[in-house]
């Protein structure tokens, strides 16, 4: 299977409580909701286009108990994603949980990386992380990720947790799709090509200072 890594973020690259105040108040953030008034039909079809191709979810022990929090509570049947998210399977990285309670799950102890190795040796389409930032920046510095699909808002919130600021190695990234709805948000997808140039690449570029 392939790895997706999607990701709603700010211009100054928060992925923090896109969908509501209360979704993640970690280390004090209050500024949560700022996906939402930039949602239109355009976002919403992409989107579920994009979770179309999912044959799972992968997910990191933060996102996995604010989703399994969240999603069964969703009874509207006109809502476009609920049906999936709740009927996908789960897995989770975790070192810290013994069972899930969003069915199905499974957890996945141990190494990181080492575990979702063998996930994607599996047969199949996609294996999709939806939030869970620290996860997919660990995965993508370990070239896992095959995927990278980003949802950017008009928004600069100057705090919160960002995405992609975790040490590795640097990646290599093709454009594949880009698009911009009325509401003012980019959707950008990526195929992951591997790792960067090398740091002899770079000789001759000259520094600011």
């Amino acid at each position: 299977m392939k790895i997706a890594l999607t990701e709603f973020l700010t211009l100054d690259g928060v992925s923090q409580g896109p969908g509501s105040p209360e979704e993640d108040t970690s280390d004090g953030f209050t500024r949560g909701g700022w996906l939402v008034p930039h949602m239109d039909g355009t976002f919403v079809r992409r989107v579920s286009d994009w979770l179309d191709l999912a044959d799972g979810l992968l997910l990191g022990r933060r996102t996995y108990e604010a989703f399994a929090r969240d999603w069964p509570k969703i009874t509207d049947p006109a809502d476009p994603f609920t049906e999936r998210m709740n009927t996908l399977p789960k897995y989770v990285v975790t070192n810290t949980l013994t069972e899930g309670t969003w069915n199905p799950t499974t957890v996945l102890k141990g190494d990181p990386v080492h575990a979702v190795t063998e996930l994607k040796a599996r047969p199949g389409r996609e294996l999709q992380i939806h939030g869970s930032a620290r996860l997919g920046d660990s995965l993508l510095a370990a070239g896992l990720i095959d995927t990278l699909r980003l949802v950017l808002a008009p928004a600069v919130l100057r705090t919160g947790r960002r995405l992609l600021t975790g040490a590795g190695a640097p990646s290599a990234l093709r454009l594949l799709h880009h698009e911009a709805t009325p509401n003012g948000m980019l959707l950008l997808e990526y195929e992951v090509t591997g790792r960067a140039a090398r740091q002899g690449a770079y000789e001759g570029v000259t520094a600011f200072t």
